[in-house]
């Protein structure tokens, strides 16, 4: 795997990108490069994977049989990972390669009989069910359309059960770095999302860091200009230093965290 290797397409149509991404990637050791930071070496999409499970872990504590709907699941991590803590989960994707994976993935762990797959879109999901956990974990970053943006986040919770909850992890720092945008991803001002959550009918009941340490994102819209041994040795030590301060403090740093993780329930609207 390159640095920054693989480049943002000029036109992006979200359907075909990520098919496309989950052919070249889903298959291969834990599938992080399909849905974590693609063209990155796998040193940094297991870093990545591992600060979202431990910002994630306070809030995926499920009870048996519990009733979860993961949006933009890819290959399935959250739902295997819920599912073997006895939740029943709904996974759904663009991607039917992305699905496959999720599908062979559950069954080589053995959670397959708690795990249901289909192929949708977000923007315009319509399952007929509720759900007690709704999760979307690096989803709406990718949907540049802002009517799309709403629409996405309005099914979510058009598919929350009463008293159910709502969990989002989105890149949402407190000033927006327009130097990180692609054509498949912005990093919306977390002011953006908690506008969009109060608009469609939800509250926030707590609002936690992900990756406060500063050191990868200064690096990252740089990389593709370094020689490639340069590179990586840079993000290496970037990633190294990061690490043991987004585990200490990455739930706690929330106003200088990149990503955030939103707890989300329905206003109460009997007062």
């Amino acid at each position: 795997m390159t640095v920054r290797g693989v480049p943002a397409p000029h036109l992006y149509s979200p359907p075909h990108y990520w098919e496309d991404r989950a052919q070249r990637f889903a298959g291969d050791r834990d599938g992080l490069a399909a849905v974590c930071a693609y063209g990155m070496p796998e040193f940094y999409n297991r870093a990545i994977d591992l600060e979202q499970r431990l910002a994630l872990a306070p809030w995926l504590r499920v009870k048996k049989d519990t009733r979860v709907l993961d949006v933009g699941c890819g290959i399935g991590r959250w739902s295997r990972f819920l599912a073997a803590r006895g939740a029943l989960v709904l996974g759904v994707d663009l991607s039917p390669t992305m699905i496959a994976q999720a599908r062979r993935r559950a069954a080589e762990q053995g959670v397959v009989e708690r795990c249901r797959f289909a192929v949708a879109d977000l923007a315009h999901l319509d399952l007929g069910e509720q759900f007690d956990l709704v999760l979307g974990v690096t989803v709406l970053q990718h949907i540049l359309d802002p009517v799309a943006f709403r629409a996405a986040l309005s099914a979510m919770v058009s598919h929350l059960a009463p008293g159910g909850r709502m969990i989002l992890l989105e890149a949402a720092p407190t000033a927006a770095v327009s130097r990180c945008d692609s054509t498949i991803f912005t990093a919306r001002d977390r002011e953006v999302y908690l506008d969009l959550i109060d608009s469609c009918g939800l509250e926030v009941r707590a609002l936690t860091g992900v990756d406060p340490a500063p050191f990868r994102k200064q690096l990252v819209p740089y990389l593709r200009k370094l020689p490639r041994g340069a590179g990586l040795s840079l993000l290496a030590l970037a990633t190294a230093l990061s690490l043991p301060i987004d585990a200490l403090f990455g739930r706690r740093a929330v106003k200088h965290s990149w990503h955030a993780v939103f707890v989300l329930e329905r206003k109460n609207r009997g007062f």
